[in-house]
């Protein structure tokens, strides 16, 4: 189980401007119906992409694409997680409904607010999660059953098992922590890293804590904006000592 969330020193050094959204969940169920939250996302989502004409000029994502090219990846091959979804889109229509609908949900937040918001099973992460650049130790599960160990560098999602629970930071996650029908607890992560990033980040929480509680009514929900020194020392499960916290 997870004890700890938080970011290397090193990473935020290097992309001083982060600002982390870190919500943890007691209490999810396979059977909810989200549908129409992510309808209401969705239709907001489309609305922002007739503003700008392409995902590629909302602000949020240009600074995704500097980041990658920080860790020399190319943002265009390995799209951050929130410009695949709003690239499919924009461009065919496609978004899949099918999924965990806590996926679906936190799928939908992504493509509204154009940052990456990821749902990790909780009880399948061991001891700290650390957002850093790869030791070249950890190992990453593939949804196609690839199994390869992340390259020295790559910043991604590192746990004390010596798992690594992302590529490319937000481009891809591990199936091994994947939201499955028997997950009852989970860890969402947003990250953002525009300007006015905190504020959005704080909207994010509020809306998406009224929509867990909504198809979730039972559920135990914390969460809060992490940015500067509070990313390195992170968040301890189960989170209940931070006063600050929904």
């Amino acid at each position: 189980m997870i004890s700890q969330f938080c970011y290397s020193g090193e990473l935020i050094k290097e992309h001083n401007g982060l600002h982390s959204m870190v919500l943890f969940i007691d209490g999810i169920s396979a059977d909810a119906i989200v549908s129409p939250s992510v309808k209401k996302n969705l239709d907001e989502a489309r609305k922002l992409l007739l503003e700008v004409g392409s995902e590629s000029q909302i602000d949020s994502i240009q600074q995704w694409r500097l980041a990658y090219r920080k860790f020399r990846t190319d943002p265009t091959k390995f799209r951050m997680a929130a410009e695949s979804i709003l690239r499919r889109l924009r461009t065919s229509g496609d978004f899949v409904e099918t999924l965990h609908p806590l996926v679906a949900l936190c799928n939908s937040f992504s493509a509204r607010y154009a940052m990456p918001v990821a749902a990790l099973d909780a009880s399948r992460i061991e001891g700290k999660l650390r957002v850093c650049p790869a030791s070249g130790e950890s190992q990453y599960s593939g949804f196609d059953g690839s199994c390869v160990i992340v390259p020295v560098g790559e910043v991604t999602f590192e746990d004390e098992a010596g798992r690594a629970h992302s590529r490319r930071w937000s481009y891809k996650q591990s199936s091994y922590s994947g939201i499955s029908i028997d997950t009852k607890e989970a860890v969402i992560v947003a990250e953002a890293l525009h300007g006015y990033a905190r504020e959005n980040l704080r909207d994010l929480l509020t809306e998406l804590n009224r929509d867990l509680l909504v198809y979730w009514p039972n559920a135990k929900i914390v969460g809060k904006v992490l940015s500067g020194e509070d990313l390195v020392s992170g968040i301890l499960y189960p989170f209940v000592s931070h006063a600050d916290l929904f």
